[in-house]
């Protein structure tokens, strides 16, 4: 049959390699070239990944501990914040939204290609039959675990890069929330103190009025202006409650959104080192096979 295609064994090198041949001699396209063990032609054996998914693991581990760090409960936000305006954080925040968006750009390059890779190796067992040859079929299978990894480390890397950075704003938003309740909260006591301490003067003024015989409904319309003035501080300080209760519950639901990141971090992290456990279970079962052919 003209279309059918042909797995042919070829002696080369210092082994055994399997090529996936089309009736005329091409190879499949996408396909390396494997041995019987189904490591690539004239390559040693190995699991080690390449360098950039290697620098988009540790930087993947860096921002899972940077997201545990930022969500350690007996560093308040008031502190993270004095961090965050230092000289050598305003540095590099100087820098930082070139960094960001070009750091963004490159995990969703590389997840595309993650991606791409998943499609091309998944549509190889259903184009091309490998029943017959187990190498092979293991060469693939290695591959397509492979680009599964990496999608999966850029996509967290990905997503650790947007919670890491909502979860910096919500700190700072808190901190602020919080210095300005405080100030809020000392100018409504300033006022009410004030507001007490010329409620205090009027009534002893109005006491020693009467002790002298001066009717206070006779004084003059200064005293008037004076009752304006209590009323007015009185306004005052009942806008600066309000204000005061308004800012606390901008607080709290700061807090609370502080909160959620927090428990969504904590759940990213256990998805992440339970798809680590996978990955060394699969690596375990890669392997085993592998030391039985060697022997």
């Amino acid at each position: 049959m003209t279309t059918a295609l042909l797995v042919a064994l070829v002696a080369g090198g210092g082994g055994a390699s399997l090529h996936f041949l089309f009736p005329g001699g091409g190879a499949w396209p996408g396909v390396e070239v494997v041995d019987a063990v189904g490591d690539p032609a004239g390559t040693p054996s190995s699991t080690a990944m390449s360098l950039q998914w290697t620098a988009v693991a540790t930087f993947l581990y860096a921002e899972v501990f940077a997201v545990l760090l930022l969500c350690v409960p007996f560093i308040s936000a008031t502190r993270w914040q004095k961090i965050f305006r230092s000289r050598l954080v305003r540095a590099v925040v100087t820098y930082g939204n070139t960094f960001f968006i070009v750091l963004i750009v490159i995990l969703i390059l590389l997840l595309i290609d993650a991606v791409r890779e998943i499609r091309k190796y998944d549509e190889v067992p259903e184009k091309v039959s490998l029943q017959h040859s187990p190498g092979a079929l293991e060469h693939v299978h290695m591959k397509l675990f492979r680009a599964q990894r990496n999608l999966y480390l850029a996509g967290f890397a990905l997503l650790l890069s947007f919670l890491l950075r909502r979860l910096v704003t919500l700190l700072s938003q808190q901190a602020s929330l919080q210095a300005s309740n405080e100030a809020f909260r000392k100018q409504a006591e300033g006022a009410s103190e004030a507001a007490k301490r010329y409620m205090e003067d009027n009534d002893c003024l109005k006491k020693q009025l009467k002790l002298a015989g001066v009717d206070v409904a006779e004084l003059p319309p200064k005293d008037v202006g004076a009752q304006e003035e209590n009323e007015t501080l009185k306004v005052k300080v009942q806008k600066l409650k309000d204000e005061l209760a308004t800012s606390k519950r901008t607080l709290e639901k700061a807090e609370n959104e502080v909160q959620a990141m927090r428990c969504q971090a904590e759940g990213l992290t256990k998805e992440y080192d339970r798809l680590l456990e996978e990955h060394a279970k699969l690596q375990a079962e890669h392997s085993g096979p592998k030391d039985k052919k060697e022997e």
